[in-house]
């Protein structure tokens, strides 16, 4: 499938064409005033780098030190080159020409069009990192549309989309890209809207407007005019005029978008009207109600009519703390608080990329405007200013994604600020002080005063996962309602050492102490909250590279091997250590640690396992003992299962995923296909969880797709018992089931009058 339209697309379709694409055919559906057009699919993308023979030679550019920015600009180089020097295959060309054609009769003549382009993994609502890819406006003929969308294919190799996978853990080589083509809106006004404050999530609508198109405010490279109206009192409660010094418009000779200065007479007047702010608000509200979650949407304005071009979630909410007293009081520059926090310390004034090197651990990076190539800077940075900018701009953006405090928009920090200066930031209001805040008190009073964390009762348990014990203080923190996964194999391959090397070293006492150690660490963060405990599921080939791993068995495809419950009743004599590891536990009185068995296919794998569990020592009566859902199978006959006698079941939606559909999401050449909401997957998690609801037995999530909102709205209305998300998606999928469980009370309600 090399082309689709855009309305018959929907939120099951990014993995054909990506965030943008999908989000378009949802506001289609919902008859908001979306421009027409037609979406390039990533399976064309796949079969351009595959039919062509580049792939390969792609993913091998791209094997770089990151941080190191020569590098990274070459790898950019050698894998834009690679696509932008390639023949297109006749077949796509042809295609794409063709649906060009098609658009333009609908329109009524030859039109220009906006080629954006739709990745299909840093757009989920668990990516946070917008605009990496690049979009081309303004162009016209089919000849031109054809470059565009191999331009935008190109994007997907820009130094801070390969900067950002790699810190995120994506692999290149599953991330693929849409690219959509729509009818070109001339605007005259645009600009971007948050549906709800992009920091704090309170329902306030924060609009920023420029004259022209809308690339000034969604690149961050103008000032803008921006709004804000409470949703609560229908009132417009803040109006700032920004400086608004240029605009991109079309030019009326060459047809090409050009960038301009604003008019004298314009600069200092309002973009919007009172009430196209309300009416902005308004289509605001309907698309945040549609996707029942806070929204980023650009917007235009021709002729008075508003065109809705884009929307995404706002993954940036944070939760507000209060603000510690300061001990500092000159403000030297305002601006807008782009990124949420507090951080002094020694300025460093970069005007350009070769001073970035002076830039060191704790320094406050200030700037006119961040660009990609100095985010290893900003990673190194204690704290950003620059001087243009609105909220969606290139250091906002990072700078929250890092949980960097920002102030951007200040118009003068590099004139004002000297390399030198101790300042303090303050990230929520937008000021920058003189001198440093001094922490010494409230660290003290910190480090003896209990963690408190506010937080929406819901119904639905909203669960952390962990890896890694030392994120335990941290996980706490996010006042989650217990661990809904804390694997095990992270532990033991910590150590370094084979378990089978403990066992025949006579050591075996001493594995046992550091698994206790490790998982005492978090039942304590959490006691008396509950922390299900996954026994080991690491593939044979992550043993292999141990210290006396070399007995290893190897495999052709070590997820389909030897691994999870396979393993344990396998090597018996290990399983049983993992057991004893805890009894002890329970010894020390730690009730709140359950157990959970991966990758079951047979309920005589949950028999067997209890009938070791018993041999050990343990009290089945006593505890809470589950399996993990990540075959086809366990979830088919779960009932057996259920009768086998359980206590929970949480799904593993990446391996599910992954047997369901027969896709390795580790092999480029399929990791397209892989999609955690497939009716398959879906259809199957819906059958365990009434299966588990008339047993009266716990069903949970702890796979990736847990940690996305839209994943989250679902298994609600599905009726799961709890949803265990990352670290930083906890609060986000707390809102999400906070939210759904309001509108299904509220839908009961109406229905019963």
């Amino acid at each position: 499938m090399i082309i689709v339209w855009l309305e018959e697309v929907g939120s099951k379709d990014i993995a054909v064409v990506g965030g943008k694409g999908a989000s378009l055919g949802e506001m289609m559906k919902e008859e908001l005033p979306v421009p027409g057009g037609f979406a390039v699919t990533a399976q064309a993308f796949r079969h351009f780098i595959d039919d062509t023979k580049i792939a390969d030679k792609i993913f091998e550019s791209l094997k770089v030190d990151v941080n190191n920015s020569e590098e990274l600009k070459k790898a950019e180089k050698t894998a834009k080159n690679l696509i932008i020097e390639t023949k297109m295959p006749q077949k796509i060309e042809k295609e794409i020409l063709a649906a060009y054609d098609e658009l333009c009769k609908r329109e009524g003549g030859e039109v220009f069009a906006a080629v954006r382009s739709s990745a299909t993994a840093e757009d989920l609502p668990d990516a946070s990192f917008a605009g990496q890819q690049d979009s081309f406006l303004n162009v016209k003929g089919g000849e031109a549309i054809v470059n565009a969308v191999k331009r935008c294919w190109a994007s997907l190799y820009g130094a801070r989309a390969i900067f950002y996978r790699v810190k995120q853990g994506f692999k290149h080589e599953q991330v693929n890209i849409s690219v959509i083509v729509q009818t070109m809106v001339d605007a005259d006004r645009a600009g971007i809207m948050f549906t709800s404050h992009p920091m704090s999530g309170e329902p306030l609508t924060v609009i920023e407007a420029n004259w022209g198109l809308g690339e000034t405010v969604v690149a961050g490279s103008v000032s803008p005019d921006r709004y804000v109206v409470d949703r609560r009192t229908k009132r417009i409660v803040q109006h700032d005029i920004g400086s608004k010094e240029i605009m991109h418009i079309r030019d009326t000779k060459t047809g090409k978008t050009i960038k301009t200065q604003v008019p004298a007479d314009m600069a200092g007047k309002a973009v919007l009207r009172d009430d196209e702010v309300m009416k902005l608000n308004e289509l605001g509200e309907l698309v945040e109600t549609h996707y029942d979650y806070p929204q980023d949407v650009e917007w235009a304005i021709k002729d008075d009519k508003i065109y809705m071009l884009q929307s995404r979630p706002v993954t940036t909410i944070q939760k507000k703390e209060e603000e510690p007293e300061k001990v500092i009081e000159e403000v030297l520059l305002e601006g807008l608080g782009a990124s949420p926090g507090i951080a002094s310390g020694k300025v460093k004034v970069v005007m350009k990329l070769d001073e970035l090197d002076k830039v060191n651990e704790g320094d406050i990076l200030v700037t006119s405007m961040t660009t990609p190539d100095m985010v290893p800077a900003m990673e190194r940075a204690a704290g950003i200013i620059t001087d243009e900018g609105g909220l969606t701009c290139h250091a906002a953006i990072v700078s929250r994604e890092l949980g960097t405090p920002a102030v951007v928009g200040t118009k003068e920090s590099t004139n004002v600020l000297k390399d030198g200066m101790v300042i303090t930031i303050d990230g929520d209001k937008g000021h920058v002080y003189e001198g440093r805040f001094d922490r010494t008190v409230q660290d003290e009073q910190a480090a003896t005063t209990p963690m408190v964390t506010t937080k929406q009762v819901t119904v639905t348990e909203v669960k952390v996962n962990i890896s890694i014990s030392e994120a335990a203080q941290r996980a706490s923190a996010t006042g989650a309602d217990g661990v809904g996964l804390l694997r095990i194999e992270h532990m033991i391959l910590g150590l370094n050492k084979h378990p089978q090397l403990y066992i025949k070293e006579g050591k075996s006492e001493e594995y046992v102490a550091q698994l206790v150690k490790g998982i005492q660490t978090v039942a304590d963060a959490f006691y008396p909250k509950p922390v299900w405990v996954r026994t080991l599921d690491a593939p044979t080939d992550e043993f292999r590279s141990m210290q006396g791993g070399e007995d290893e068995p190897k495999e052709h495809n070590p997820m389909l091997g030897w691994r999870g419950i396979r393993r344990d009743l396998g090597d018996v004599e290990h399983f049983k250590l993992e057991l004893r590891t805890f009894r002890k536990l329970y010894e020390l009185g730690y009730s709140n640690v359950g157990i959970m068995l991966p990758l079951v296919q047979h309920p005589m794998e949950l028999r067997r396992a209890k009938e070791i569990m018993i041999e050990v020592g343990l009290n089945l009566d006593k505890i809470e003992l589950g399996i993990m859902v990540e075959t086809p199978a366990s979830a088919l006959i779960i009932d057996q299962f259920i009768e086998e006698g359980l206590d929970f079941v949480s799904f593993g939606t990446n391996d599910l995923t992954q047997y369901t559909l027969a896709v390795d999401r580790n092999n480029e050449n399929v990791a397209y296909l892989y999609d955690e909401q497939h009716p398959a997957v879906l259809k199957l998690i819906e059958h365990v969880i009434l299966e588990c609801n008339r047993a009266g037995v716990k069903s949970s999530i702890c796979g990736q797709a847990g940690s996305s909102p839209e994943m989250a709205r679902k298994l609600v209305e599905l009726g799961i018992t709890s949803i265990s998300a990352n670290i930083d998606a906890v609060e986000s999928v707390r809102e999400m089931v906070a939210r759904t469980e309001k509108r299904i009370l509220l839908e009961a309600a109406r229905k019963s009058l």
